[in-house]
């Protein structure tokens, strides 16, 4: 009998505990940054917008950079030890610059202090690109079956969305009362639980799947030339898989439309809603609520109205409530537009993690991801540093009343962005096939089949490997469709891409 605590299973709730203390750890560091770079270090400066932009495009700098190799490397890494390795590093990280951040901030000039963090911002997200898909490739092997991993990728968006819940009300009180440090030494904390619940699962060699243990590789593809071309493998076996572009598609509409929230939030909050600083976390707080909300209901909505149809009417909502929030002018209207928004764009995330894991092969899904991770963190690093970049310069005099509304440069930029999925959700309602969410992921295996899977067609085909693929198409159309009361009570006690500043 499975005890009451588990989820799933022993080892899954081993690494999603360490996961779930992770996130919030995260979330009050990313949280701490932004409110100590806009409200301390850049205060009253023009160009307060632009560096916390800065923050974002640390972070999408190493996801760029380091992300699409990575991947290739995962592929052929013990998962666990990557993981493992990866938890060191980023608690090493954190830990210097705690150590550094108990100097007074005159100390050193705000150059200084903000190349600092956009170094350590980088390097962090540089060891996140190797820990993400050796999480998948983990998860893939710990959570089998399209009906639980369906049913974990709900329990993984849910916690994420409460870390953001936890995090950000946890960051304002730490960093005006005890100060930066002790902050992100909450997150450096973190660390080191992600640690000892990863190393807690069972030592067999995880993540793997098909493929070749690294040890038993031949000395040839452990040259240059065969890592590009592995790496280029995985680039031709992303484009050729119009199911997998389809969802980065999707994904990428969603980071770049909603990317501006992470850099002109904080002022959006102390300016247009006549915020307090300290009551910035409640933002946050509304979205990871709208999150949690949309994570349970996205099975559902699949289900009644089918992938299309959940799609496209998901953009257009989600469009129409950012422009509304960016008219706003009150704080709890604000809270209460936030969390409307952040329940669409959710329910379109919730099916991307169990499709990605059925349409990825185990010896590509360390190469999928580093291709999707990449692209969609591209999205919102150009929408960070644009949206910076307009009201801390272009568009930072900007402001008037245009039909008895006011406008400034921040609400101006939220409101485009909100225009910006809108338009993505028509495009979507007049150009995506009208199939079913069952069509869709069995479409997913057959678009994804690597050559050495795929039947030779002068090969009499055998009556037990259609059985076989048979099953595996029925399975497939199950995991958007197959969202039980149980699975939803589950999601709603347990946790990208957000377009929050953080890997999760």
């Amino acid at each position: 009998m499975t005890p009451r605590l588990t989820l799933i299973n022993r080892d899954y709730t081993r690494l999603w505990f360490g996961q779930a203390v992770s996130s919030v750890g995260d979330a009050v560091f990313s949280t701490t940054l932004v409110l100590w770079v806009a409200t301390v270090l850049a205060k009253g400066e023009s160009w307060a917008p632009l560096a916390v932009s800065g923050i974002v495009m640390a972070s999408g700098v190493a996801v760029l950079v380091i992300g699409p190799l990575a991947g290739v490397f995962v592929d052929r890494w013990d998962k666990r030890a990557t993981m493992l390795r990866s938890e060191v590093l980023r608690g090493v990280l954190v830990a210097v610059l705690t150590v550094i951040t108990f100097l007074p901030a005159g100390a050193l000039p705000a150059g200084a202090w903000l190349a600092l963090i956009y170094v350590t911002v980088l390097l962090l997200h540089a060891a996140g690109q190797f820990f993400s898909p050796a999480r998948f490739a983990v998860l893939a092997d710990l959570v089998t079956g399209d009906a639980d991993r369906a049913r974990a990728a709900g329990i993984a968006q849910a916690t994420g969305e409460t870390a953001w819940i936890i995090g950000p009300p946890l960051a304002a009180p730490l960093l005006f009362t005890v100060g930066l440090q002790w902050a992100l030494l909450f997150n450096g904390l973190s660390y080191a639980v992600s640690y000892i619940a990863i190393r807690s699962i069972g030592a067999r060699e995880l993540g793997t799947g098909s493929a070749r243990p690294a040890a038993e590789r031949g000395p040839v593809e452990r040259q240059q030339g065969a890592l590009r071309k592995e790496f280029m493998d995985g680039l031709r076996f992303f484009a050729g898989s119009r199911f997998l572009v389809a969802l980065l598609l999707l994904a990428v509409i969603g980071q770049f439309g909603a990317g501006a929230l992470g850099t002109l939030n904080v002022f959006f909050a102390t300016d247009n809603l006549h915020a307090d600083a300290h009551l910035y976390g409640y933002l946050g707080m509304a979205m990871g609520a709208g999150g949690i909300t949309g994570a349970l209901c996205g099975g559902r909505m699949v289900q009644w109205l089918g992938a299309r149809r959940t799609t496209w009417i998901g953009l257009l909502v989600s469009g129409v409530l950012l422009v509304a929030y960016s008219r706003q002018t009150g704080f709890l209207g604000g809270v209460a537009l936030l969390f409307a928004f952040a329940v669409p764009l959710t329910m379109l995330n919730t099916a991307m993690s169990p499709l990605l894991l059925a349409a990825a092969p185990p010896d590509y899904r360390g190469r999928v991801m580093a291709v999707f991770y990449p692209v969609t963190r591209l999205a919102s690093m150009l929408s960070a540093a644009l949206s910076g970049w307009l009201a801390g310069s272009v568009l930072r005099d900007v402001g008037g009343s245009l039909g008895g509304l006011r406008f400034g440069p921040v609400d101006t930029i939220i409101a485009a962005s909100g225009l910006i999925v809108l338009l993505a959700g028509v495009f979507a309602m007049a150009a995506l096939p009208d199939t079913g969410a069952g069509k869709a992921a069995a479409k997913a295996g057959e678009d994804t089949a690597t050559p050495a899977d795929r039947a030779d067609p002068a090969d009499p085909a055998d009556p037990a490997d259609q059985a076989d693929q048979a099953a595996k198409e029925r399975q497939d159309a199950e995991v958007v469709a197959h969202h039980d009361d149980g699975e939803l009570s589950a999601r709603a006690t347990d946790r990208s891409d957000d377009p929050r500043p953080t890997d999760g």
